[in-house]
């Protein structure tokens, strides 16, 4: 199986949280892990929001890319992004969750892009079928 992980579970992986606990087993067992390319961008942001010192920002980066293959953006992902964007975001508005992020459908997109699975635990993207829930359903 081909995992595709997004900001959120690497979060709660370095935390290790009990999501990341489950985070780290899923990922042992994948025959293959991907991260898109804007969740190191996302990462880096996270972590200087909270003033996280660079050097420990650069060795997180560091451990995602020898855990994962970086998914770099193409055309095609970046148009479906777009389309899945607009489905989120009214996916959203009907649950009553906050407005999803653009990144958020760019993650997505790649999982489509790649048939993979998504593991999170990001609301945006409960009970959605490629999904390998970490939150409390889960």
């Amino acid at each position: 199986m081909r995992i595709v992980v997004d900001s959120y579970a690497w979060v709660e992986l370095f935390i290790g949280s009990d999501k990341g606990r489950v985070v780290k087993k899923r990922l042992g067992e994948a025959d293959e892990v991907c991260t898109p390319d804007i969740v190191l961008a996302e990462l880096a942001r996270k972590y200087r929001k909270e003033n996280v010192d660079a050097n420990i920002i650069a060795e997180r980066l560091s451990r995602v890319a020898e855990l994962s293959r970086i998914v770099p953006i193409d055309k095609s992902i970046a148009v479906k992004a777009a389309e899945l964007d607009l489905e989120l975001g009214r996916t959203a508005a009907g649950a009553n969750y906050r407005a999803p992020s653009f990144s958020d459908a760019v993650v997505l997109a790649v999982a489509k892009a790649l048939d993979a699975n998504l593991i999170t635990a990001d609301e945006h993207f409960r009970d959605r079928p490629e999904v390998i829930w970490v939150g409390d359903k889960g």
